[in-house]
């Protein structure tokens, strides 16, 4: 307990409560709970009973209640999938993230996807946003990348507060940086349209002929650069008429794919009306549309990394430019917040200015979002599995292991109606106290660790096994 107080500071709030959890009758069940949670940061409290009965016999096979349980209630996830608000379920979503959008470049027919995937014509893309006005950046410059200096004369740092904020802000285009950001799952929806209309006719073919033969499949996360815009990066792969278990036509190619994207993000565009003083504006992509091919000989852009990048901005929102992660209810509540860099500030008091011009919108309900309001991982249905199917796999694994402790038969087949049960659950409260926070954040880096020992020594087991004595 001396190494935790160290650890903890001179925090005597969180130093008191931890030592009444850890002295709490129900302690060990309490940390289990948590355990299996994986050190989830804001817990589900439930409260109720479950009896599982044989449907043909009526025998009750097992019950469960939370009145045994600590405090009377049952802990489950949170589910979020933001690192800012709960690091182990966010964790957890990005390991579904991963093994979803590497299905779909590698194949993986536990997931639904052929081996054979990993030959269609594919490419990592990102469509960025405009320029709303000069901002302080790291230019770099030659094939050795070196820093040049801002417009501001300074060479950056990495870390330095000022990267992505305005060099005259009073200048900067913030309302023309939310309204973007607010119809950007608008521009790519479009996108997605015109993509279509491009591969057609650099095929020779109409829209209608293309449906016959090809088919487009995508997954794309957002993630937030410096200064507040969202940019979107995409595999776009092509299929055939009836997706991956389909072979594409002869004429689809990487570099048709390729310039037919370039082409699309080129033609898109989205206006806006104008409203009271608030000019109208067309709204369309940068001109930094970037195209590269993925694992082909070559090609350092590896299928493992474009997996691994997704799946780290899937967990992300708008971090990194310092805005706060829940919706602001009145605009004097940015008053509380010194800390809050004077370019989000700007932007979110961007929202509130705009937001009686395009209720529709709801630019006001989504400005700690800078104005997006769309979901930051989507992919189409045909692209790979779904994380509703990921979630199921855990849970028909978890309910085998607890038929395993309960001593019940592993195969019970709810589906076919061998057994029924009863339930009956409450909503009894969330989150933990102060020393329970600390011992879940501590159960959740040993957890985390354990698994990323057990990965790393893996392919070394492997090669062990596989080695002839």
């Amino acid at each position: 307990m001396a190494g935790a107080a160290a650890t903890m500071g001179t925090d005597p709030v969180t130093l008191a409560d931890l030592l009444r959890v850890a002295s709490a009758p129900g302690f060990d069940r309490w940390r289990e709970q948590v355990r299996r949670t994986g050190g989830c940061s804001d817990p589900i409290h439930l409260s109720g009973m479950a009896v599982t009965h044989d449907a043909r016999t009526g025998e009750v096979l097992y019950s469960y209640s939370t009145e045994n349980e600590p405090g009377g209630r049952l802990r489950v996830t949170c589910g979020n999938r933001r690192a800012s608000r709960c690091p182990s379920c966010a964790w957890t979503y990005a390991g579904d993230a991963y093994h979803l959008i590497r299905a779909g470049l590698t194949g993986d027919p536990r997931m639904g996807v052929p081996d054979r995937v990993r030959v269609h014509p594919g490419v990592f893309a990102t469509l960025t946003a405009p320029s709303f006005g000069p901002v302080h950046n790291r230019p770099e410059t030659g094939r050795c990348r070196c820093r040049c200096r801002c417009r501001c004369g300074a060479v950056h740092g990495d870390d330095v507060p000022e990267l992505g904020t305005g060099l005259d802000p009073d200048a900067y285009d913030y309302a023309g940086a939310v309204l973007w950001n607010n119809h950007a799952g608008e521009l790519w929806r479009r996108f997605t349209i015109y993509l279509r209309r491009e591969i057609a006719a650099r095929a020779g073919i109409t829209q209608s002929e293309l449906r016959e033969v090809c088919r487009i499949s995508f997954g794309k996360v957002a993630e937030f650069q410096k200064r507040g815009a969202i940019h979107f990066h995409a595999i776009v792969r092509l299929d055939g008429p009836a997706g991956p278990d389909d072979t594409p036509p002869d004429w689809a190619s990487t570099a048709l794919l390729g310039g037919a994207i370039r082409a699309a993000a080129a033609r898109v565009c989205v206006p806006v009306s104008a409203s009271g003083d608030v000019p109208a504006r067309v709204l369309r992509w940068g001109a930094q549309v970037d195209v590269r091919a993925i694992g082909t000989d070559g090609q350092e852009l590896t299928e493992q990394a474009v997996a691994a990048y997704v799946a780290k901005y899937a967990t992300k929102a708008a971090e990194s430019t310092g805005t706060v992660d829940h919706r602001v209810g009145e605009l004097s509540e940015l008053d509380k917040r010194p800390e809050l860099p004077d370019h989000t500030r700007r932007l979110i008091q961007a929202c509130h200015a705009l937001d009686g011009h395009y209720p529709d919108r709801k630019l006001w309900a989504w400005a700690h979002m800078l104005g997006f309001r769309g979901h930051f991982l989507t992919k189409s249905r045909h692209y790979s599995s779904t994380f509703a199917e990921r979630r199921q796999v855990r849970a028909d694994f978890r309910a085998r292991q607890e038929r395993r402790e309960k001593g019940l038969p592993e195969d019970l087949d709810d589906a076919e109606g061998s057994t029924l049960v009863l339930a009956h659950w409450a909503y009894a409260g969330h989150g933990h106290s102060p020393g329970e926070s600390w011992l879940a954040a501590s159960i959740a880096r040993d957890i985390r660790q354990n698994r990323e020992t057990a990965r790393e020594e893996l392919p070394a087991l492997l090669d062990l096994e596989g080695t002839p004595e």
